[in-house]
């Protein structure tokens, strides 16, 4: 079974670790991180400092209306006050019952009036006379002066919270590239995290000879004294390409645990960013931090999103984010001494687009090329994604991997756990020989689709599908049929499976002109069965117009183009590479006449062999799926083995 991804250190940090710890040691006491301690310290209880104050200023009633003495002299003659306290003139009251407020906003109990200079009522026999207590404290509590103070500062206050808070939020996103508030501080030391599983060259197969290549690298991780002596210096970076799903990222960790060393992994698109620096700023804290542990393996995934051939004119000026980000990368491996045992691994599913300078000796000095497995190599893979999986007597890993050419080690990880999956789903307690058949077919051809056709267009589907098979049957070198339904399954009405006894590696004119003809099987039998062609033929279509193309322009298999590749890759059409317009006209035309010339023989060969052609149609109608052994029975046609054992 595959190990899970290695996990992010930090979600600041683009990569992933394995074999380093998860936290980092606790910095040492004093210097600039401890001064930096007691300025948040200080910050923080200012803040709280702040907070209480004003809790406790607005918890006091400071919100009295100052009344007319007129208004006063009334209420304590209607005996509504309560309690007054007067210091001079300044008199605080507090009422019985509460009075509207002068201009009518709201009700107040407490209230604040002034005597006048002139006044020569008898207040203190009308207090009496009213039971109007005279307190020896004031009625309104009025705000100290740190209150006043305090609340005059305290937006300003919150805006430099606000601005410190964003400027430590952003330094930390950042890391430091073109940010305005300061740099990032560098990583701190890391140590190796004993006792855990690794990926090793134990749960990698297939590949054997991708693991000698890479087994140099383990050497001399784990004894680079011996290469020192010699003055023999390894690899500064290997290049890992090849399709996707070949077990890149896989081998990279085998490396890693093979040798006993830390792993860094990450994305190359993880380091850009909409700001020009950042990636340039993550590419660096990754190679500190990585020569800080070493020896140790820095793994960089689809490294074509950054490491593109540079001056295509995608770049906006020549230098963008991207373009510095991979500058960073070139200045970081140019500053490897080739005895520090920091080894750069990167994949990539596009080798040609790569940038020059990336793959040049001194840089990625090594290209290591990941293809499918062999018949070989995908036993050994199912074998380990077999492992945890409870498997039937009938099982045979030998003859699965025969039935699989050209399967990636993702996609037979995919297989097995599809038929397990299908052993859940009928309740068996182990997964057998039909369970791996029915995933097989699903992963090749699509899910079934629950599809009722008319009888006539069920009719037309199971002649279509019959011509493909009666002439994959009859032309020589042709791969063998497999399968032939009538089922709905993904896009198709219908499906023919057809593949090869043995891995191919090279192709002859002949088969390729085989695979056309069986291509145009089923617009053949239609035309030939009822004279019309429809648009089920539409994916034959653009798999012919492919062989076709190639053979023309690409593998010198038309006399008129010669023996030249007519129609460039990407790569070079990028730099304006392209056939001049006559080149194209001829190519058009051959591949023209090919096709013609492939549609023409089956049709011919159908109507030759037409009672074969309504027989596997027939056949079809009634049992909707015939496989290999059935279809070539009722075709009247023996099936010819081959020898297989290069595979």
């Amino acid at each position: 079974m595959t190990n899970p991804a290695p996990p992010r250190k930090s979600p600041d940090q683009p990569w992933r670790t394995e074999g380093t710890p998860a936290e980092p040691p606790k910095p040492p006491s004093g210097g600039r991180r401890m001064r930096g301690g007691w300025w948040n310290l200080a910050v923080a209880a200012l803040i709280v400092f702040l907070i209480a104050n004003l809790v406790l200023s607005f918890l006091g009633d400071g919100d009295e209306p100052t009344i007319s003495y007129t208004e006063f002299s009334r209420q304590v003659d209607d005996a509504n006050v309560s309690k007054i306290y007067s210091k001079g003139d300044a008199i605080q009251g507090q009422l019985k019952n509460a009075r509207d407020r002068p201009g009518g906003d709201g009700t107040y109990t407490k209230f604040k009036t002034q005597r006048p200079a002139f006044a020569d009522d008898r207040l203190w026999e009308d207090l009496t006379r009213n039971n109007v207590t005279v307190t020896a404290e004031p009625v309104v509590q009025q705000r100290s002066l740190l209150a006043n103070l305090l609340i005059s500062l305290a937006p300003m206050l919150l805006l430099v919270v606000l601005w410190i808070f964003i400027a430590r939020r952003m330094r930390a996103g950042m890391g430091g590239a073109g940010a305005m508030f300061g740099r990032k501080e560098p990583p701190r030391p890391v140590e190796l995290e004993p006792g855990e599983k690794r990926t090793t060259f134990e749960d990698v197969a297939g590949i054997d000879e991708v693991e000698g290549e890479l087994n140099d690298v383990v050497d001399f991780l784990k004894n680079p004294d011996a290469y020192r002596r010699m003055g023999a210096r390894m690899p500064r970076g290997v290049l890992l390409a090849g399709p996707p799903g070949t077990g890149k990222t896989l081998l990279a960790r085998a490396v890693a645990g093979e040798a006993g060393v830390p792993f860094f992994s990450a994305s190359a698109s993880e380091f850009i960013e909409m700001i020009v620096g950042v990636g340039a700023s993550r590419v660096r804290e990754l190679f500190a931090e990585s020569r800080k542990v070493a020896p140790s393996i820095i793994f960089i995934d689809e490294i074509d999103t950054i490491g593109r051939a540079r001056g295509g004119g995608s770049a906006m000026g020549g230098h963008d984010e991207r373009e510095q980000t991979l500058n960073q990368i070139l200045t970081e491996m140019d500053g490897f001494s080739g005895s520090e045992g920091v080894i750069v691994i990167a994949a990539t599913n596009r080798a040609d687009v790569l940038d020059p300078a990336l793959t040049r000796p001194g840089r990625f000095d090594r290209v290591v090329s990941v293809s499918p497995p062999d018949r070989g190599g995908r036993e050994a893979i199912l074998r380990i994604h077999t492992r945890e999986i409870p498997l039937a007597d009938d099982v045979d890993l030998a003859q699965v991997a025969r039935t699989t050419p050209g399967m990636t080690g993702a996609e037979l990880a995919n297989l097995a756990n599809e038929a397990a999956l299908l052993a859940v789903k009928r309740q068996q307690e182990r997964v057998t020989r039909s369970d791996f058949s029915e995933a097989l077919e699903k992963v090749q051809l699509g899910a079934e689709r629950s599809l009722v056709m008319p009888l006539e267009e069920r009719r037309r589907t199971a002649y279509h599908e019959s011509g493909h098979a009666l002439l994959g049957m009859l032309q020589p070198g042709a791969d063998p049929v497999r399968k032939i339904t009538i089922v709905p399954r993904g896009r198709a009405l219908g499906v023919t499976l057809s593949t090869p006894d043995a891995d191919k590696y090279a192709y002859t004119e002949e088969y390729l002109r085989g695979r056309i003809i069986g291509a145009l099987g089923g617009m053949a039998a239609e035309q030939v069965v009822f004279g019309v062609i429809t648009t089920g033929a539409e994916s034959d279509l653009e798999q012919v117009t492919n062989i076709a193309r190639g053979m023309v322009a690409r593998w010198g298999m038309s006399e008129r183009v010669g023996r030249l590749s007519a129609l460039p890759g990407e790569a070079q059409q990028a730099y304006g590479l392209a056939a001049a317009p006559q080149t194209l006209d001829v190519i058009d035309g051959e591949m023209r006449r090919i096709v013609d010339d492939c549609y023409e023989e089956a049709c011919r060969k159908l109507r030759d062999h037409r009672g074969q052609l309504d027989a596997l149609a027939a056949a079809l109608l009634e049992r909707e799926t015939l496989d290999e052994a059935d279809a070539y029975r009722i075709a009247g046609i023996t099936r010819l083995a081959k020898d297989d054992t290069g595979a």
